[in-house]
């Protein structure tokens, strides 16, 4: 999948909370209806089949509760992607990063061999990959550096067929896992006081060994993951500073299209005046290679800024496709961030002045950020409403994904009529949202645990049923503008 990704750590947030997000894309060409669900714990599995690689792992007991945002139709397997689980703790998965050939060649992805093809007649999985990783792993785990730790496990015994970054964060910690090659993986915690931006190229842009090798405090690695560097003469440092981007990811011209730019405008955005990211003088272009994983932000960042960064389509720049001045040649020459086929956007907010059993919060949206709008969830349910989770094979207006799609298709093509209505949609839906988490979070604070489900899904269903009255009258409103710019169109009406 190609999606992007930032992370921002408890310093860094307006309010002292942990925030991960990602945008899930579908690739070119095709889109994939999502929706939102909880998981029953007692009718979770207790041995797992992939539907892709064919893979098959034993799981633990007592899973715990979850939310997660699967695939809304059968047939590729479950594809959980983001979610929080009962001990609050989230994960994200997956960012599909980029690796080269030296890391390929010494460490070979994981391929499904079917048994007619195979030299002993048998079949033999591919691994597990971004359809497994959250079934797996984040109705186990306890605490992000868990979810880190169990993945590692199992990458390592399994293998992978794909590339893959994936974030997992608890009220205290936010870490970063990259998988190399088919079994081996690196992992870095991120800076309290810092984000993280990540598109879709492994980013990771220093490791500390010893740590990694010692104490653990910041780094995590496969058991042989330093044999393995030296071995294959992947350390590519002049100067013995281990650059593990360099090292193990990409530098291609289709990075300088695809994948830098996009780091690009996040930190542009958040560090406007740290660095000179424009003119030919500037620190970092949109091709540079060398922006880094992490920045210390400006000013704390929000929810808001977030959904700013992750909506982008370059804007302000001479590379929005939606221009009207500067450059032919330069609009649309970069891959937006809010591109046409996202599926979802989520970012699970795990906020440290609240009470433990009601701490997180699910902020999501589906379709193309340019003209969706997103609400906050509380997490702590057993449900939640069909309009975030009823969406089916056709299209249909009782449903939040599907009347997502339907926006964001009409307003493109009527960008400039449309705008004013988006910017009202999103206005009003999340200013609603913050007010909603305004008028519960004191009652969650002064109730007991066993009243949190009863609150919490109170104040989603709240929360849904203003987003569907605003989703209908945006959908009326630019279904109107758009009408009016049909080719076919003519000024003079019946005498």
């Amino acid at each position: 999948m190609s999606c992007t990704t930032i992370l921002v750590g408890k310093n860094a947030s307006y309010d002292g909370s942990t925030m991960i997000a990602r945008n899930d894309d579908s690739g070119a060409g095709h889109y994939t209806p999502k929706k939102m669900i909880v998981s029953d714990p007692a009718a979770a599995p207790r041995h797992y089949r992939s539907v892709l690689s064919h893979v098959e792992i034993d799981l633990p007991d007592h899973p715990m509760r979850c939310t997660f945002v699967p695939n809304a139709l059968e047939g590729e397997g479950i594809w959980a992607a983001a979610g929080v689980n009962e001990a609050e703790v989230a994960m994200t998965a997956t960012e599909t990063i980029t690796s080269n050939e030296r890391v390929l060649g010494a460490d070979p992805l994981v391929n499904l061999i079917p048994a007619d093809q195979s030299t002993d007649g048998k079949e033999h999985a591919g691994g597990i990959g971004e359809e497994d990783l959250v079934m797996l792993v984040l109705p186990y785990i306890h605490t992000a550096r868990e979810g880190v730790e169990r993945l590692g496990s199992l990458l390592e015994e399994f293998g992978t067929y794909e590339m893959n970054g994936i974030a997992f964060s608890d009220v205290s910690e936010i870490w970063w896992l990259e998988t190399i090659g088919g079994h081996h993986w690196i992992a870095r915690r991120v800076p309290d006081n810092a984000y993280v931006v990540m598109p879709n190229q492994l980013g990771i842009d220093s490791f500390d060994w010893n740590d990694a090798f010692g104490e653990k405090k910041e780094y995590m690695c496969s058991a042989d993951m330093k044999e393995f560097t030296d071995r294959y003469h992947l350390d590519l440092s002049m100067d013995g500073m281990f650059n593990p981007r360099d090292a193990f990811g990409s530098h291609e011209d289709a990075d300088h299209v695809y994948n830098t730019p996009r780091a690009w405008y996040m930190a542009r955005t958040l560090n406007p005046h740290t660095f000179s990211w424009d003119g030919p003088d500037a620190d970092f272009s949109p091709e540079s290679d060398d922006i880094p994983w992490c920045f210390v932000p400006e000013k704390k960042i929000t929810p808001a800024d977030i959904k700013y960064v992750l909506s982008s389509h370059f804007q302000g720049t001479p590379y929005d496709p939606y221009a009207v001045y500067g450059p032919a040649e330069s609009r649309g020459k970069y891959r937006s961030i809010g591109i046409n086929r996202t599926d979802f956007l989520a970012m699970m907010q795990i906020r440290p002045d609240m009470p433990k059993g009601c701490r997180a919060l699910e902020w999501l949206a589906f379709a193309s950020n340019a003209f969706n709008a997103w609400i906050p969830l509380y997490t702590a349910v057993s449900t939640v409403p069909a309009y975030l989770s009823c969406t089916g094979k056709h299209v249909s207006t009782d449903s939040f994904y599907w009347n997502s799609r339907l926006i964001s298709a009409l307003s493109d093509a009527g960008f400039r009529k449309c705008q004013n209505h988006i910017e009202r949609y999103q206005l009003a839906v999340q200013s609603e949202g913050n007010a909603v988490i305004d008028r519960y979070d004191p009652v969650l604070k002064a109730a007991s645990p066993d009243e949190y489900e009863k609150i919490c899904e109170k104040a989603n269903s709240e929360m849904c049923a203003t987003l569907r009255e605003e989703t209908a009258k945006t959908l009326d409103a630019v279904l109107d503008e758009t009408s009016n710019l049909m080719k076919n169109c003519f000024a003079r009406s019946d005498a």
